[in-house]
């Protein structure tokens, strides 16, 4: 809805005297040049620029766009930039209060001032994942008429729930989430702006870095955890934060962990072979561990997916599902809730039952290859699909076993330098029981010497 009275009152005493706000308010960008991170976004020509006014001339207007990221990636901060830039009517509206007989007011006021007196409308919907489909529903006459250009952000993905109609009359701007340098630069500016702590304070490498770390990649988080570290520095008269400082006021200690140091391999090794010993307190602590210091969780995930076939393999076939879906939701979902999908994942992994024979079999099978025990492929099973193959000898004599009564054909298939090897070697252990079984079974009936 538009500003009321107080509200409108409150935010001319917030420009005019911006010290009482926090410190995340304060520091908003005031221009597109000034966003941190979102490049990808802000080239000349992109829609962003064109909403703030720059190359809008032609036929072509701008368009409405939704903003697609993780909370503290600046959706909210390009709005605000935006509604600042811009010479339109900027409304804005939150899915979290508003619902259809708000957006209609927004669309009826936006109609008059188009045919009143000219003026374009840019709506600026958050959480717009909330709404329900009737909600959303409500907007698309307003979109396709260009009544609003709409400004829409969400933290969920919008193939699923945004609806269609209104997807395709929007351009879809998907947010990374910041880097660290990104952040960096956000927490220097903040140090040393006006409009920030004015050189008030200094901020050591090691309590940077730690600030870092849990700000997550959310700016406003980070610009949160300063300011109330400054604070806690300032009433203790000192000028610079000290990491204890920050350590006292997030109440989250520093974990002692360089990500591109022996600690990185030291922990990422202790919670895979705690994994493997099926200690899984261990090896969640090892978990938290690369967590709390700012791990990358695709890195975690990827170590999980190979401890699944190297240590666990067929004694539980479900293990290896698992790690691959933990890796999936982590690299959809990002921190701080991929935490929980990586210590699902652990927890399972951990206490599954044990077996390296999918490891040691592939190995075998490669020491022999690499000592050169290969050999041609016997001539029944080679390809027989092209013409003079027959006069080859290729794929005569080849018995298929869907043709038999068991589905089994006792013929030839390896190499003859390597025909009585037997690479797989099963446990009894959980689910490779069973196929402890049927490789005996198999060999059996294959005929193999060995067996």
């Amino acid at each position: 809805m538009e500003p009321d009275l107080f509200t409108a009152a409150a935010e001319d005493r917030q420009e005019k005297d911006p010290a009482g706000s926090p410190l995340a308010v304060r520091m908003r960008p005031r221009t597109l040049d000034e966003v941190v991170g979102q490049q990808h976004l802000l080239k000349p020509g992109s829609p962003l620029r064109r909403l703030v006014g720059e190359g809008t001339g032609g036929p072509a207007g701008p368009s409405s766009v939704i903003l697609w990221g993780p909370p503290g990636t600046g959706k909210t901060t390009l709005a605000y930039v935006v509604s600042k830039a811009t010479n339109k009517r900027f409304v804005e509206l939150s899915a979290i209060t508003a619902g259809v007989k708000e957006v209609r007011a927004v669309i009826d006021g936006a109609r008059r001032a188009t045919g009143g007196y000219g003026k374009e409308t840019v709506l600026f919907l958050d959480e717009i994942h909330r709404f329900s489909k009737a909600q959303q529903d409500s907007l698309l006459p307003a979109v396709e008429n260009r009544w609003v250009t709409l400004i829409a952000a969400t933290t969920e993905n919008p193939y699923f729930s945004v609806i269609s109609p209104l997807l395709s009359r929007s351009l879809l701007l998907t947010l990374e989430p910041l880097t660290d340098d990104d952040l960096r630069g956000l927490l220097r500016r903040a140090l040393s702006d006006e409009r920030g702590l004015k050189d008030a304070v200094t901020l050591p490498e090691d309590t940077e870095g730690h600030l870092l770390r849990i700000a997550g990649g959310d700016a406003r988080r980070a610009l949160t955890a300063l300011e109330a570290a400054a604070g806690a520095a300032l009433d203790k008269g000192e000028t610079k934060i000290a990491l204890t400082t920050l350590e006292e006021t997030v109440d989250r200690a520093a974990v002692k962990y360089d990500r591109d140091g022996d600690q990185h391999y030291d922990v990422a090794s202790a919670l895979i072979k705690s994994i493997r010993g099926s200690d899984v307190d261990a090896a969640l602590h090892y978990l938290a561990r690369m967590i709390e210091a700012g791990e990358d969780p695709r890195f975690i995930a990827r170590r999980l997916m190979i401890s699944a076939s190297e240590d666990i393999g067929l004694a539980d076939p479900n293990a290896l599902p698992i790690a691959v879906a933990a890796a999936q939701a982590v690299a959809m979902i990002g921190f701080p809730e991929a935490a929980l999908t990586l210590s699902h994942a652990t927890i399972a992994l951990a206490l599954a039952p044990k077996s390296n024979a999918a490891t040691t079999a592939i190995g075998a099978a490669l020491d022999d290859v690499r000592k050169g025990l290969a050999g041609p492929v016997p001539p029944h099973l080679r390809d027989g699909h092209y013409k003079g193959a027959a006069k080859l000898g290729h794929a005569q004599g080849y018995v298929y076993p869907h043709d038999l009564s068991e589905g089994i054909a006792a013929q030839q298939y390896a190499p003859d330098a390597i025909k009585d090897r037997e690479y797989y070697t099963p446990t009894r252990h959980g689910g490779e029981a069973r196929y402890a079984d049927a490789v005996e079974w198999t060999r059996k009936h294959l005929g193999r010497k060995g067996s």
